[in-house]
């Protein structure tokens, strides 16, 4: 099963990573500035995970670096022929607001628009919600995150870092075979002409 991590800055994109892999693959302690792909068993699995940098929370797209940008990009080509899933990654402690979701929907469709079928919203700091269902989380949130979650299909996991697996990764893993499920068991297939060209202007 392969997998891409997208998000703004500090979200839990890499933690996020380490839990799913079920040990620490990703560096935490600083800023991811390219594409990190590691792999692992979770699960009887084998699973392939990229960690990508993520963009400043609330700048759009032309405000984020071209080599941000362009690692976004790459980080589909680092897992052949293509992610299963992409994660979404947003921490359910910060604000959402339109700015928020257009910044979001800016930096998720430089992978192109067929990319929201295969896009699953992973909450982070999950612990931080006590009582309260993910559901009421989103509703509260107001119509910005509630259009993000119906852009992926309504489909969403909760995780806390803070704590081992205890059923929480497989419960991910079950939600992404159901999605690759619905695609008719494809993978995301990113368009490689524009890979192409992006590889030519990396170099």
């Amino acid at each position: 099963m392969r997998i891409v991590l997208l998000g703004s800055r500090w979200e839990g994109k890499s933690s996020s990573g380490n839990t799913i892999l079920g040990r620490e693959e990703f560096d935490t302690s600083g800023r991811t500035t390219v594409c990190v792909k590691r792999e692992g068993e979770t699960a009887g699995r084998h699973i392939t995970v990229v960690d990508t940098p993520g963009w400043v929370s609330g700048l759009f797209v032309v405000n984020t670096p071209e080599h941000d940008n362009q690692e976004i990009v790459l980080s589909v080509s680092l897992c052949p022929p293509g992610p299963h899933a992409v994660l979404l990654v947003i921490d359910v402690t910060a604000s959402f607001t339109e700015t928020h979701r257009i910044a979001v929907q800016e930096h998720v469709e430089l992978l192109g628009e067929r990319v929201w079928g295969h896009t699953i919203v992973l909450f982070t700091n999950g612990y931080w919600l006590g009582n309260t269902t993910i559901e009421q989380h989103i509703e509260r949130k107001g119509k910005d995150l509630q259009w993000v979650v119906e852009k992926c299909g309504n489909r969403y996991h909760v995780v806390d870092n803070k704590k081992g697996d205890g059923g929480q990764v497989t419960e991910l893993l079950q939600k992404i075979v159901e999605m690759v499920a619905g695609n008719r068991g494809h993978h995301f297939d990113f368009d490689a002409k524009i890979m192409k060209e992006l590889m030519m202007r990396k170099k």
